[in-house]
């Protein structure tokens, strides 16, 4: 009687260790040391997902930072120069990069170049307003196009990287399956490997695909009010090059009322 009440005893306890093994197959050791071919890929083209969008994150975040540190000290050495042909000299010293300098460059240009060809088909065609308008126009969607340069990278990864984990989770449920039927019997065992790297590929991609999602909200929100920055800002050139004065409330600028103040005579030729 004992001898038969052995074996029975002893099976609970061989199959808890057996389940306890093969829940070891989930973990991400066994992962990377049984990886596929399939597998392999899907975790090359995440990691590539990865790198790329959170090398665009960091580049974007320290570039906006710059932008909007710098727009209120671009915009207020403009109208506070005391001359047109001071304020250019000062936004030619600004950095390449800072586009409000670039806007007021641009307007400088247009302004310049309508005064030296007075007389001519082009200024009969448009007036110094038309003309400036326009060359604000260009300048304003430049910059945007500008700021808005690797938001596709981030849509595509934060849309295209659960899809890519997902092929991964399918994959790995196809190979339990195959197992499931191969060993003939129900038993975790069996199915514990695959499942894990299913489950493993399910979080890669969510791991890639969700900062990618909530940088390219963040991006595209913070953009939209810098371009209503740049659109403010060329309104105001516009007024100043057009009619020699800044409109502010309904109210003169005092720049724009003193002698010699920007505005007060017709800004120079900008080198490009």
């Amino acid at each position: 009687m004992i001898q038969e009440s052995t074996p029975s005893a002893a099976s609970p306890a061989m199959g808890g260790n057996a389940n306890a093994e093969a829940l070891q197959q989930l973990g991400f050791s066994h992962f990377i040391h049984h990886l596929g071919v399939v597998d392999l890929v899907v975790l090359i083209i995440l990691l590539v997902m990865s790198v790329s969008s959170w090398y665009f994150i960091v580049a974007t975040v320290i570039r906006n930072s710059l932008i909007r540190a710098r727009a209120d000290k671009v915009i207020k050495l403009f109208w506070d120069t005391p001359s047109a042909q001071d304020a250019v000299r000062v936004m030619e010293k600004q950095p390449r990069s800072e586009p409000f300098s670039k806007i007021a460059l641009d307007a400088a240009s247009a302004a310049a170049h309508h005064q030296r060809h007075e007389g001519s088909r082009m200024v009969e065609a448009l007036n110094r307003s038309e003309f400036v308008d326009r060359a604000l126009r260009q300048a304003v969607d430049r910059e945007s196009r500008g700021l808005e340069g690797g938001l596709t990278l981030l849509a595509t990864v934060g849309s295209a990287a659960v899809f890519v984990g997902l092929f991964g989770t399918v994959i790995g449920i196809y190979r339990a399956l195959i197992n499931l039927g191969a060993s003939g019997q129900s038993s975790i065992s069996a199915v514990a490997g695959p499942v894990g790297e299913a489950l493993i590929m399910t979080a890669a991609g969510l791991f890639t695909a969700i900062p990618a999602v909530i940088a390219y909200n963040a991006f595209a929100r913070a953009n939209r009010v810098t371009i209503a920055h740049f659109d403010e800002f060329a309104h105001d050139l516009h007024d100043f090059f057009a009619t020699g004065a800044r409109v502010e409330a309904g109210t003169p600028s005092l720049a724009a009322a003193r002698p010699g103040a920007v505005g007060a005579t017709p800004p120079p030729a900008v080198k490009k």
